[in-house]
């Protein structure tokens, strides 16, 4: 699947951090968006995660919409079509793969 979800229940963002290095990703970084923020259609050249610790944000793709929460896990495959967007503001652990 292209798109994945895990409910983890984990929302300490240095746990996070820690347990997505464990797991060989690099680029791990926390962003936050604004309620309103939207982004367009658009793809990653990596395997990419985006962990949320706080807030929420819908994320819509070619099956249909996701909406994350606190603890919630999102893992995108490489090169699939998504976008964003929140009505209330999100923070959360940004992180990519390279696989071949």
């Amino acid at each position: 699947m292209s798109v994945s979800v895990k409910r983890t229940n984990i929302i300490d963002k240095e746990k996070i951090k820690k347990l997505l290095q464990k797991e060989g990703y690099t680029n791990i970084y926390i962003w936050c968006d604004d309620k309103d923020t939207f982004y367009d259609w658009h793809t990653h050249q990596y395997n990419e995660v985006r962990w949320v610790y706080d807030g929420s944000i819908i994320i819509g793709h070619k099956e249909g919409e996701i909406k994350l929460e606190p603890g919630d896990r999102l893992e995108i495959k490489a090169g699939t079509k998504h976008w964003a967007k929140t009505d209330t503001g999100v923070c959360y652990v940004c992180a990519s793969k390279y696989e071949s």
